[in-house]
């Protein structure tokens, strides 16, 4: 019995490795997802997924190393949402330097045409841009104002408003509407069905 509490909580690493570890890994992950771009952030497609999921697989050694302790795992997720808190709290106030990390926010659709040169740049396919606006309630891309690439990955689409004088229209059409169900109610006739 007692071999067991020794494998699960004594530490198989030094303490400043298995805190070192998980900083490096974060380091070389928030440096590498920023230069391949938003797009896998956005995760678009299935082969983004695939890749985010067999990464944080593949830097797991590098951050727990030969330690399977649970006090190991426990100082590296410790140390990794320390390391992460730190970072956010700093870049927080310090609004240069958290849009160097970030980056800035694209602008893929303006005033309804698609900047085919933004989506080339992110690597986004139209169809790509589509289907997505179509998981945010949007019938195509016709009915967008403006798509903006956030600098966390997530897309916002702005819907299309009518024209002022589609709004006057409407709004005098429903007024004739009334009228004349007002008039028809003053004759005492049934009013007209509507169109």
């Amino acid at each position: 019995m007692h071999e067991i509490w020794k494998d699960m909580f004594v530490l198989g690493l030094p303490l400043a490795e298995k805190i070192l570890r998980p900083i490096v890994v974060y380091a070389f992950l928030v440096i590498s997802l920023r230069l391949s771009g938003k797009r896998e952030l956005v995760q678009l497609n299935p082969f983004d997924l695939v890749v985010l999921l067999t990464l944080s697989n593949t830097v797991q050694n590098a951050i727990i190393g030969e330690d399977n302790s649970v006090t190991g795992g426990v100082i590296g997720a410790t140390s990794l949402l320390i390391v992460n808190y730190l970072v956010v709290r700093f870049l927080y106030g310090h609004k240069r330097l958290d849009q160097l990390v970030e980056g800035r926010a694209d602008v893929l659709i303006d005033n309804g045409k698609i900047s085919l040169e933004r989506l080339k740049k992110e690597l986004i396919s139209p169809n790509q841009l589509e289907a997505a606006a179509r998981k945010q309630g949007f019938e195509s891309l016709e009915g967008v104002q403006q798509c903006i690439l956030e600098p966390g990955g997530t897309l916002t689409f702005v819907a299309k408003k009518p024209a002022t004088d589609d709004i006057r229209h409407q709004e005098l059409l429903a007024r004739l509407e009334s009228l004349m169900q007002e008039i028809s109610r003053l004759r005492g006739a049934p009013p007209p069905a509507n169109a």
